[in-house]
């Protein structure tokens, strides 16, 4: 399982959503990139594939960060990479 998780300008909360396939989740964080770079002021939406009916929906101007990692990595009590504020 890939999380793609994004941060908003003047919000300390990360948004996430999952994708099951690397390809995906690579397709995913390129499209997120994508309106990044362009300032985009469209509405992005995104769903998760881990729960069904979650659904996120953003100001592509407002996403200020994104990154994408396996969850799997953040298993076994280590802390997450990112945009964590665990300490």
């Amino acid at each position: 399982m890939y999380v793609i998780e994004l941060a908003l300008k003047l919000s300390p909360l990360p948004l996430s959503v999952q994708r099951k396939q690397l390809g995906d989740a690579e397709s995913l964080y390129k499209q997120v990139r994508h309106c990044m770079e362009k300032g985009n002021t469209r509405l992005l939406e995104l769903t998760c594939e881990l729960v069904e009916d979650k659904k996120l929906t953003v100001l592509g101007s407002e996403i200020s960060a994104v990154q994408m990692y396996e969850k799997t990595a953040a298993a076994g009590g280590s802390k997450r990479p990112g945009f964590s504020f665990e300490a």
